[in-house]
């Protein structure tokens, strides 16, 4: 289950409505995730089928769903950074990319934009990136460096 800080990571995942937080942490470090609320989906078979019709790894906190999900990850931890180590400790690479690649809220693609076409919001300094699904910008700001210190900390 490792990818390298490229481009694109090969890993898509899917987590349940017990992992949202986790879901922007996955983002950030360019995985494909999707997560059932975004969705709409709760319940175990409409997860079970997501996951199997989009060829996503399932990770969840709820046992009896783990063990019904082919390759499904089960999470026992309830705090970010503590989820964040079992999944290193799963052999997913927990490393920021260069650049956002994901979108943080909508999971879409996030791509270059020039900085004269960027808001006034983002700083003259940055490296602007927007979303090509919700047209969300970003850029490797504080935000960027306060993950990368919690991920280095793991």
């Amino acid at each position: 289950m490792t990818g390298e800080a490229t481009d694109s990571r090969e890993d898509r995942f899917l987590l349940d409505v017990m992992l949202g937080k986790l879901a922007t942490y996955l983002r950030m470090c360019g995985y494909d995730t999707a997560y059932a609320l975004d969705r709409g989906i709760e319940s175990d078979d409409a997860i079970r089928s997501l996951a199997a019709a989009e060829d996503r790894t399932l990770l969840t906190r709820d046992e009896a769903l783990a063990a019904s999900a082919d390759g499904a990850v089960l999470l026992t931890e309830r705090e970010i950074e503590a989820q964040l180590r079992e999944l290193r400790a799963a052999g997913v690479d927990l490393s920021l990319p260069d650049h956002p690649q994901r979108c943080s809220a909508c999971n879409g693609e996030v791509v270059p934009v020039a900085a004269a076409d960027s808001p006034e919001h983002v700083p003259d300094d940055a490296e602007p990136y927007r979303c090509r699904d919700c047209g969300q910008w970003f850029w490797s700001g504080s935000h960027w460096d306060d993950v990368a210190e919690t991920l280095a900390a793991l």
